[in-house]
């Protein structure tokens, strides 16, 4: 897509400043009380139905013993696909990405980082507090939004920008290992079965990935993508918040 080099904002060594033009648009308030309804109700049926990999996936994963490499593959790329927690941030991530050289390093630092923490964490027995992750990782997703509204810029100081998305990719790993670990899988065949979910989870990434780098495209063909890039990162941080406010709920009552 060609884009006209006044328009293009990419990454270098810190994000673009947006911010409204002329004040706070009159419709953001409203959208932004919708979003925290729409997220509240989602989140929650989220959360009610289980907290980590559950039903049919659930009992597969428990009663499994031995090496099982296409159905792991198959529950990995279906976690991230369907893990609107990475959805998000990966999201908040590409927003100011053009070029795909540009997508292509900050995805790979976040693969990185949540491959690393993945396996470790399942195969080292790390034990961690799961919803306390996933606060970070709702955080994850309200540091990004804040970010590409330059509010770190207002603050006086800039956070490198690679670094912050391989920190976060650790967390989002972590959480993964986590939800895993809470199923005492078999040590039969752990390892193959491991590799295999990590690479069906960055299979289900880069299909997720595409998906949303089609919508950002589409966005951006209409012309008003830089009007509304505020205000769409102001909805990602509601999503952010509301995702860790869940899980720190879940933490305090558990």
């Amino acid at each position: 897509m060609t884009v006209s080099s006044a328009r293009v904002a990419v990454y270098r060594s810190a994000p673009p400043v947006i911010a409204p033009r002329s004040g706070v648009p009159h419709w953001l308030p409203r959208l932004a009380a919708w979003l925290a309804i729409f997220c509240t109700e989602w989140i929650g049926w989220g959360v009610a139905q289980a907290h980590g990999i559950a039903g049919d996936d659930q009992a597969f994963l428990l009663r499994a013993t031995g090496a099982h490499i296409g159905p792991y593959i198959y529950l990995g790329a279906k976690h991230m696909v369907t893990g609107y927690d990475h959805l998000l941030f990966l999201a908040g991530v590409i927003f100011f990405l053009y070029r795909l050289k540009d997508v292509a390093v900050y995805v790979t630092l976040f693969a990185i980082g949540h491959s690393t923490t993945l396996l470790l964490g399942v195969l080292g027995g790390w034990h961690v507090d799961a919803y306390l992750v996933d606060a970070v990782i709702g955080l994850s997703v309200v540091y990004k939004a804040f970010e590409n509204i330059g509010g770190f810029a207002h603050l006086g100081f800039q956070p490198n920008t690679k670094a912050a998305v391989l920190f976060f990719g650790f967390f989002h790993g972590l959480g993964l290992s986590t939800k895993l670990q809470d199923l005492a899988l078999s040590q039969d065949g752990l390892i193959t079965n491991m590799v295999s979910f990590n690479i069906g989870v960055e299979i289900g990434q880069l299909l997720a990935l595409g998906l949303i780098l089609i919508a950002f495209n589409m966005w951006r063909r209409t012309g008003g993508f830089l009007r509304h890039a505020f205000a769409g990162n102001v909805v990602l941080m509601i999503a952010g918040f509301v995702l860790a406010g869940f899980q720190l709920t879940g933490y305090f009552v558990s």
